[in-house]
């Protein structure tokens, strides 16, 4: 099972902050980096900027040698799919073929309301996301497509240049396990991520995806399921401790970093390094083929460093 690291970029990581976490990334030996999407804080933090996503990521390609970078996940609502599909080709050329494309349909009302994206209902939402999977494949694609739907169309477009990675960048699918979700996986995506499940809820899922993939003709070995989930890792009890009492600080809850761990979801990745590793055997066990760690205490190089040199490798 592969172990990479999830950075929420809207909770104030500056672009010194970028540069720091792919350095200690190449450095520890994780292999993927992926950022959040979104323009606003998600704890409602207002004071805590963000930068754009795939500003950052294509920037990033050109100060890395072999970091992959990727969106976890770029909402629909944010982009036409010519805008999405022409700044993924942009950022893959730039990094010489390391990108991988998260979408998904949307969801945080107060972001969409203060700057002015609309949020259409879950049906239509869902709509224009398959639109999008499709047009964006349609412009990765050899030669023109034509495209007419409700939302988005291209008439005999045939977009250059090509991405340099073939058939294409993988393109990720985020959802919660929705029957028209894993449909749409099983159909357009080259891996479905979900949120924050534990074990048994990974072993329902894969089982779910596997019959999704068999309606659509497809073999359930060729879409992998991976997951973006908490991640608070120590090397000992007491490094454990003093970053949870940082984490909990961070996120205003007052610094008590035993009720902090009491408190979080049973699918955070949390403990030592041995812990840890037990519960991402148990995931992998399940079903599960990638794990995305969401390092909120961005800068805390040192977790991200563990991450890497510790526990990557002994799950590869």
């Amino acid at each position: 099972m592969r172990v990479d690291l999830m950075i929420e970029g809207q909770e104030d990581v500056t672009w010194e902050d970028w540069l720091a976490l792919a350095e200690v990334c190449e450095r520890s030996g994780i292999g993927t980096m992926l950022r959040s999407d979104h323009y606003l804080s998600v704890d409602d933090r207002r004071e805590r900027g963000s930068l754009d996503a795939w500003g950052t990521i294509t920037a990033l390609g050109a100060v890395t040698e072999r970091l992959r970078l990727g969106t976890m996940v770029s909402p629909a609502t944010f982009r036409h799919p010519a805008v999405l599909a022409k700044a993924a080709v942009t950022a893959d050329h730039v990094s010489g073929g390391r990108v991988e494309v998260g979408i998904g349909a949307g969801w945080w009302e107060v972001e969409h309301e203060l700057y002015g994206f609309e949020l259409p209902e879950v049906g239509p939402r869902m709509d224009a996301l398959e639109e999008q999977l499709q047009i964006v494949r349609g412009h990765w694609a050899e030669g023109p497509f034509s495209f007419d739907g409700e939302h988005y169309w291209a008439k005999e477009l045939d977009a250059l240049p090509k991405p340099l990675q073939q058939p294409r960048p993988p393109l990720i699918l985020g959802g919660r396990g929705g029957p028209r979700s894993l449909r749409l996986a099983a159909r357009y995506a080259d891996e479905y991520n979900t949120v924050m499940s534990t074990a048994g809820e990974i072993a329902g899922l894969r089982e779910r995806l596997d019959r999704a993939c068999e309606a659509e003709g497809r073999d359930p070995a060729d879409l992998p399921l991976s997951m973006m989930t908490g991640w608070l890792v120590g090397a000992d009890r007491e490094e454990l401790r003093e970053r949870a009492v940082r984490l909990s600080e961070w996120k205003g809850e007052g610094g008590d970093g035993e009720a902090f761990m009491a408190g979080l979801r049973e699918s955070t990745i949390l403990g030592t390094t041995e812990e840890a590793l037990e519960q991402l055997h148990e995931l992998e066990e399940a079903g599960l083929t990638r794990i995305m760690g969401q390092h909120l205490l961005h800068r805390d190089l040192d977790a991200v460093a563990l991450m890497g040199r510790e526990i990557a490798p002994a799950l590869a």
